[in-house]
């Protein structure tokens, strides 16, 4: 068996370990079945005398590896928390996390000594917090008793929430310094976004470029749910694609290869950072990576073990988003609809290669194939559907990417004058104007969206 072979499955079961892990099995009975299933791959590649059974053998041991990883994360994450839950006592604690803003603050936070452990609180709109102040207050931290949303903290290591309390700022810039200058500029730039625009439209091109959607409307969120058109605002590697085109056009004329390549490592970090992280800007930056660092090398890139990797890397990382995050999911799922299904659509239609972001027939079979790929979890997630999202998306797609394009421009360059910035403002507005007519237009009371479904019909 080939080597980038023996990564892909060795990574691929130890991502099934996680999974299994996940789902509540015991290690103990996933131990012995694993075990069981090895001796059996062994018994017949030796009767067959096939070398890749007995390979297969002796990989299935990294889906114990990465139960046992589970389980140990687990611990650890046990280990290093010591909250009172349930009695009213004095915290103190440093926001980790770019704070997410709308009706209300939502700061995640690390308690400081005699306690330790990173809660959620909530609380009222002002005065504002920033990542890295350290904060005091009082009140009962809870532990959550609903599964579902206690899951759903804990891929984030949360413990605990805590709301609607008040909060006493002690300190400012307690965090790591890169961070706070990247969030600072991230505030920076959505400034002069609103600067330049409208509210609305300034409140869009900040959530399809930064993921910000801390000034959307209820009315416009209900529109692009009913639309199908939320994933916008989700970061994906639209905006690292754009961000790695922009980079290589003003650096790849005036600088050497090696040089280029590294800028743009590096830019893609600070977007990550920039943006908080979120799992499908992650997966596409650590791909990103993959394909660039092929480049560089001039070794042949392979989608395949560039997803597994990918995954690999961020389950090592965090094991609760393989089955807890359902951004993960959906990046990943939607990723192997574009990789796998799309090929095989086009060859069935006998249709050429067109790669071209501005092409109506590329992104009709792009956006149909991820469609298909995230409908199973989009249902058992969520329960609902956009039966109109495929038309919406490929009326939209044509110019989400120009508009990011424009969007990182006036950003970039509002931060040296409001004048340039302002100019090309002018043009985004045209393109920012069709793009939430078409949104809400479409969303208009969830005309088109199916909102129930019958469980087995979805298992089957």
């Amino acid at each position: 068996m080939r080597i980038y072979d023996i990564v892909f499955y060795a990574a691929g079961f130890f991502i099934l370990g996680i999974l299994v892990a996940s789902l509540g099995l015991n290690f103990k009975i996933t131990f012995l079945i694993t075990l069981l299933s090895a001796v059996l791959f062994l018994f017949f590649g030796y009767i067959k005398q096939n070398n890749r059974i007995i390979w297969i053998a002796g990989l299935c041991l990294f889906i114990i590896i990465g139960n046992f990883y589970y389980f140990l994360y687990d611990e650890y994450q046990a280990q290093k928390t010591n909250i009172v839950f349930n009695e009213k006592t004095d915290f103190q604690g440093v926001i980790i996390k770019y704070p997410e803003k709308g009706n209300f603050q939502k700061l995640v936070v690390n308690l400081e000594p005699p306690y330790s452990g990173r809660i959620l609180i909530e609380t009222q709109r002002y005065p504002e917090f920033y990542y890295g102040d350290l904060i005091a207050f009082e009140g009962k931290i809870i532990k959550p008793s609903n599964l579902g949303y206690a899951n759903f903290l804990a891929k984030e290591g949360i413990s605990g929430t805590v709301s609607f309390l008040e909060v006493e700022l002690i300190a400012k810039d307690k965090g790591l310094k890169i961070k706070s200058c990247l969030f600072k500029l991230r505030n920076k730039i959505v400034s002069i976004f609103q600067k330049t625009l409208s509210f609305k439209k300034a409140a869009f091109l900040a959530g399809i470029t930064l993921g910000e959607r801390a000034e959307f409307s209820k009315k416009f969120k209900e529109a692009m749910n009913a639309s199908g058109t939320t994933h916008l605002v989700a970061l994906s590697g639209y905006n690292i694609t754009v961000i790695v085109t922009i980079v290589f056009i003003l650096l790849n004329s005036f600088f050497r290869r090696r040089i280029t390549f590294l800028i743009t490592i590096l830019t893609i970090i600070g977007f990550v950072l920039l943006t908080g992280g979120e799992a499908s800007v992650v997966r596409a930056a650590i791909m990103g990576f993959i394909a660039l660092f092929a480049r560089e090398v001039n070794r042949v890139y392979s989608a395949r073990n560039a997803i597994i990797l990918s995954a690999f890397f961020m389950v090592l990382f965090n094991p609760k988003v393989l089955y807890f995050d359902v951004g993960f999911q959906l990046s990943f799922f939607a990723l192997l609809g574009i990789i796998y299904f799309l090929p095989a659509v086009k060859n069935f239609l006998k249709l050429s290669e067109d790669s071209s972001i501005f092409s109506i027939k590329e992104n009709f079979l792009l956006t149909f194939s991820a469609q298909i790929f995230v409908l199973p979890v989009l249902i058992i997630n969520f329960g609902n559907f956009s039966a109109i999202s495929l038309f919406t998306n490929i009326l939209i797609l044509e110019i989400i990417p120009l508009t990011m394009a424009v969007g990182f421009i006036i950003g970039f360059l509002g931060l040296f004058s409001y004048y340039l910035a302002l100019v090309f403002s002018w043009f985004i507005n045209l393109l920012l104007s069709y793009e939430i007519f078409i949104i809400e237009f479409f969303g208009q009371k969830g005309v088109f969206q199916i909102k129930s479904f019958n469980s087995f019909l979805i298992t089957f």
